[in-house]
């Protein structure tokens, strides 16, 4: 895939919900003895199509959220979404994580675990199949998500790369 490009997206006066994935309470040591602090992994979506991720860091729980829900909205990236499903099956990874999401029927819902659902449900995709592999680190889960999505190609995009019509892209 030679034209893969990021489909990113601004962040506008569109209303975004975010979603917290994960909090973890962090350790520094120090001579002084151990410091606490929380990291934050959010994932902001306008429900439509619109998905961003960001990690947070702060001495404070609600610091790192508003921290981590900035970060995510200056990565908000586009994914085609056909009928609230997907346009086809695609597979993920990053780092020991591996994803799969497939499109599914109408009315199936969204069957899909922990971080992989957050990220799903922000998207807009309302029936969805996945599978997490390898790692359940929901750092990697969630990237290994995008990365999937990331991938996803709509007919259109389809067609115009192949120089052909759409009809042709589902008749062959």
């Amino acid at each position: 895939m030679a034209n893969n490009t990021i489909k990113r997206v601004k962040p506008s006066e569109v209303e975004y919900k975010d979603r917290l994935v994960s909090i973890q309470r962090v350790t520094k040591v120090t001579k002084g003895g151990r410091t606490f602090s929380f990291s934050a992994i959010v994932v902001v979506g306008n429900e439509n199509g619109v998905v961003g991720y960001g990690l947070g860091k702060a001495k404070e729980v609600t610091a790192a959220i508003q921290k981590g829900v900035d970060d995510a909205k200056k990565n908000l990236i586009k994914v085609p979404i056909m009928k609230s499903t997907l346009p086809h099956e695609q597979y993920g990874k990053y780092s020991g994580a591996y994803v799969f999401i497939k499109p599914a029927a109408p009315g199936t819902g969204v069957i899909a675990g922990g971080a992989m659902r957050a990220v799903l449900e922000s998207v807009g995709i309302r029936d969805v199949l996945a599978k997490s592999k390898g790692s359940s680190n929901p750092h990697s889960v969630v990237k290994a998500t995008f990365d999937a999505l990331i991938k996803l190609r709509d007919p259109k995009e389809i067609a115009d790369q192949r120089g052909i019509s759409i009809t042709k892209v589902f008749n062959g």
